[in-house]
């Protein structure tokens, strides 16, 4: 085996499955189970976070921990719970809780304070909660999305603390949809807004020249450059996504799943509620029993 082949397959191994199209970085990469991202010191930030988003994320039974705290992955340190305190900004997540419901782990890992930004309340409990239930809904229709956001980093940006966390004056999210190939971007002030989400769609490449960040480089030149040019608002779905009353139910009643993964052929190791003792990810399999 050439030393090209075995560096390529140690490479590979090394990223996650789902990392293959992480973006362009400027900052430390720090790789969590389910959600990788570049954190910039001088904003005590992520200039993004990027993740794989499925419906078995989506619909997962874990509950919310609630357990901020600082990462332990950052060389530097990420911000704490105290430069948030008394600032009047939430603790805003870059990868929401409510999109890592499959186990604990996945909830537990989006608290971590290198996993938040400092978002206007009105913010982000209003029309970033909204964009959010969105994507959720996107990833129940495309069965997965890629998915990298982040607040706007620059020298303009005012502080909170003694720490310097950067208040970000703008947010954004980037989704690509692998199956369909399709993108949409979007950029939102970090402020109360009541206008309806399309009116903040934008391409992939008016972020990318607002942040400076190269997303999706994985991706062929000419499939790229298409695909990045132009958000079309036609073909995705702006219905939110809603939990099922199974997935609202209290997690105690929760049993492992009877089906069997197909990568391993060990039976699953995830919880459900359904009433037939599969998860989603494998309720099919009931109907061979």
């Amino acid at each position: 085996m050439s030393r090209t082949i075995t560096f390529f397959l140690f490479f590979s191994l090394a990223i996650p499955f789902w990392a293959q199209y992480q973006p362009s970085s400027s900052g430390e990469v720090i790789e969590h189970t389910y959600f990788s991202l570049s954190f910039i010191e001088d904003h005590e930030q992520a200039e993004w976070v990027y993740y794989k988003l499925t419906h078995e994320l989506v619909n997962g039974s874990q509950s919310r921990t609630d357990n901020f705290r600082p990462d332990p992955g950052i060389s530097t340190g990420s911000a704490t719970l105290e430069d948030y305190k008394g600032s009047g900004y939430d603790r805003g997540h870059l990868c929401p809780a409510g999109d890592m419901k499959i186990n604990k782990t996945a909830m537990s890992e989006t608290f971590y304070m290198s996993n938040m930004s400092p978002q206007a309340p009105s913010f982000n409990r209003g029309i970033w909660k909204k964009l959010e239930a969105t994507v959720r809904n996107w990833a129940i229709i495309e069965d997965s999305i890629h998915i990298a956001t982040a607040g706007v980093l620059s020298s303009n940006n005012s502080h909170i603390s003694s720490n310097e966390v950067s208040v970000p004056e703008y947010y954004y999210k980037v989704i690509y949809a692998p199956k369909a190939q399709k993108m949409i971007a979007f950029i939102l002030p970090n402020q109360k807004s009541n206008v309806p989400l399309h009116s903040f769609i934008v391409s992939v490449n008016e972020v990318e020249a607002l942040t400076g960040i190269d997303f999706f480089p994985q991706l062929p030149d000419s499939l790229e450059n298409k695909l990045e040019a132009h958000s079309n608002t036609s073909l995705w779905s702006f219905k939110q996504y809603s939990p099922s009353p199974s997935n609202t139910s209290n997690s105690s009643s929760a049993v492992q799943c009877l089906g069997i993964a197909k990568s391993t052929g060990n039976r699953c190791k995830k919880k459900t509620t359904n009433a037939n003792g599969y998860c989603n990810a494998h309720k099919n399999q009931a109907h061979n029993q």
